[in-house]
């Protein structure tokens, strides 16, 4: 995430409109950086889960980690082995640099953890398909972390589209912007989204294990960029398509339902922020849904402040959402029209989403922690956390080969 999204964790942004479990879920933290500062945060002050465990190899990570887990008896582990071997801990949230989701992951599963993983899922499709074997394999309760997916006005809208109200949809719009400084860069911020005083190197140094930060990574010396500005590198993530564009897509499998795109064309250069980062600045992805009729772009760019939430547009109307994909709680059609209603032609919405007036849902990891206790399946589970890694990664593979990529489905690869 470029900043810190407003449903985004740090307080409960919908109500649960279940009941409490029975006893708290006793929790582990894998990982108190950037965003997993914000889960520790959330879950070490709600009544659903107890924050038993923290886990971090960066020592200023780690105690701003315990600090936040509202326990006095949480432990400390440096080794997220130990924390797994842990017996209190029933459920893990994984919340590390990308390349390290895969074998924390399946070290999880095979532990009996339950797992909540950040976004994006990983970073290659034989690793997607490794993690899903180890859930079905362990019968997991896994949960990936869209928060989008806890808005009701997805459901909502899935409904209309699927009903024709605004006819056959031939189009739809996606993005996100973000226009930063090059002394405030979007990726370049220390410890979190809003800080960018850098820390001094030499005590970085000798707070932190670097090889352990980097694991399966390349081996290389320590990289004060690589460590704190790792969205940048290719080694440890997948640039916009795994923080960005993993959101939108993720909001638009939400509302449609439609699975892995058949095609995917993608280019990407760094147009303003050439400041040594390998992963692009402007990423421009085009997909096709063939048996849909129906294309779908995203259009990333760090360079302007404009925003563009999802929009839907079918042959006789448009469906406007309020926000980006994880905040959209809202949204209006309209009739078709030459112009869009906010350039001048001031049209009356045809259906308005009201989400006071609807249904209540927990929020998404309220809904996580109340699967662990059900046994029942959470809403971004492993197969629709294949289909985001999968559309996230057709981008990459695109951008990489310069040319337009497939999706196979019986093979399951990107050719």
């Amino acid at each position: 995430m470029l900043a810190a999204s407003a449903a985004a964790i740090g307080a409960p942004a919908i109500l649960s409109g279940a009941a409490p479990t029975a006893d708290p879920v006793r929790v582990g933290h894998i990982g108190t950086g950037t965003r997993g500062w914000d889960l520790v945060k959330y879950t070490g002050g709600i009544k659903d889960a107890k924050v038993v465990a923290v886990c971090d190899v960066y020592k200023p990570h780690l105690e701003r980690g315990i600090a936040a887990a509202n326990n006095p008896e949480a432990k400390r582990y440096h080794d997220y082995r130990e924390l797994l071997a842990d017996p209190k801990v029933e459920a893990v949230v994984i919340a590390t640099p990308d390349h390290w989701h895969e074998q924390m992951m399946i070290d999880a599963a095979n532990a009996g953890k339950a797992v909540y993983c950040e976004k994006a899922w990983t970073t290659s499709v034989d690793a997607a398909k490794r993690m899903r074997e180890a859930i079905r394999k362990n019968k997991t309760i896994f949960q990936l972390g869209h928060q989008g997916r806890q808005y009701p006005s997805t459901a909502e809208a899935g409904r209309l589209l699927e009903e024709g109200a605004i006819g056959p949809v031939t189009l739809i719009h996606t993005g996100r912007y973000f226009n930063g400084t090059k002394e405030r860069a979007p990726w370049r911020w220390y410890g979190y989204y809003s800080c960018y005083d850098r820390p001094d190197p030499a005590q970085v140094v000798k707070d932190l294990d670097w090889e352990s930060w980097l694991g399966p990574a390349p081996h290389i010396d320590f990289n004060e960029q690589h460590f704190w500005h790792w969205r940048c590198y290719w080694p440890y993530g997948t640039g916009q398509a795994g923080d960005l564009l993993s959101h939108e897509l993720d909001h638009v499998q939400c509302v449609l339902r439609w699975g892995i795109p058949d095609t995917c064309t993608c280019t990407g250069f760094n147009a303003f922020f050439q400041d040594g980062r390998e992963t692009p600045d402007t990423w421009l992805a085009h997909y096709t849904f063939e048996k849909r009729n129906c294309s779908l772009t995203f259009e990333g760019c760090m360079n302007s402040g404009r925003e563009q939430p999802p929009e839907y547009i079918g042959k006789n109307g448009r469906l406007f959402f309020n926000a980006i994909g994880q905040d959209a709680n809202h949204f209006v059609t309209y009739p078709d029209s030459p112009a869009y209603p906010h350039m001048g032609r001031h049209l009356k919405p045809k259906f308005t989403f009201d989400p006071s007036k609807g249904p209540q849902w927990p929020t998404h990891m309220e809904d996580f922690l109340q699967c662990v206790r059900t046994g029942e399946r959470p809403k971004c589970h492993e197969d629709e956390a294949f289909i985001e890694v999968v559309t996230v990664l057709m981008s990459v593979a695109s951008y990489h080969a310069k040319r337009q990529v497939r999706w196979d489905p019986v093979a399951e690869q990107i050719v």
